[in-house]
């Protein structure tokens, strides 16, 4: 798979926009500000492919973006911005859930957590959820970079604790800064769209 030769496809506001699902699709989803554009950007080696944006909570539709034309890269909106209407947080829950509740070929979902905080009770929330549905997922924790090593340890064994199963869970730790991770990641999605598509 030719990770540069992705695409930005098409962004949706509302879950009924979305067209049914033709390839193998791999969401990333996380709260605001976690770091999900900058991932995308430095899995694909583009540097505005993702709009990153500093203020948080901008990302209010689900992006689409193709890859070889093998899969799809799906960037689901990030959850947890307290400062927006509440009228705009149904539609967002609405958009983040129809599409993981519909019957689409979701081969994988990213779960994007903070490297540097405990997770969040979205972040448990979104977790449990994923493993009722027995939705495959991976967690990624961003901006490893930001922590020393002692730091990064301290918080692997805190997210023992805190999160449900981690000890079944695949971890990734991610910088965008350093590129740690990249491999991993660009591996995973390679390996799960193949499956798919036998």
């Amino acid at each position: 798979m030719n990770f540069n030769k992705t695409e930005f496809y098409a962004s949706y506001g509302q879950f009924k926009q979305i067209p049914e699902s033709e390839k193998p699709e791999v969401a990333f989803s996380g709260r605001s500000n976690v770091g999900k554009s900058s991932l995308i950007n430095k899995i694909f080696n583009r540097k505005n492919l993702a709009r990153v944006s500093s203020v948080p909570g901008k990302t209010a539709t689900i992006n689409f973006y193709s890859t070889d034309n093998i899969c799809y890269i799906v960037d689901l909106p990030g959850y947890g911005y307290a400062k927006i209407a509440k009228d705009e947080k149904v539609r967002w829950s609405g958009l983040i859930e129809g599409y993981l509740t519909a019957d689409r070929d979701i081969a994988l979902v990213m779960q994007l957590i903070d490297m540097r905080h405990p997770p969040s009770a979205d972040d448990l929330h979104m977790i449990d959820f994923l493993v009722e549905a027995e939705q495959p997922f991976v967690i990624v924790f961003t901006k490893a970079d930001k922590l020393s090593k002692k730091q990064r340890e301290e918080r692997m064994n805190g997210f023992a604790e805190e999160i449900p199963y981690f000890d079944q869970i695949e971890t990734i730790e991610f910088s965008a800064v350093t590129g740690e991770g990249v491999e991993k990641i660009r591996s995973i999605i390679e390996e799960v769209t193949q499956q798919e598509e036998q």
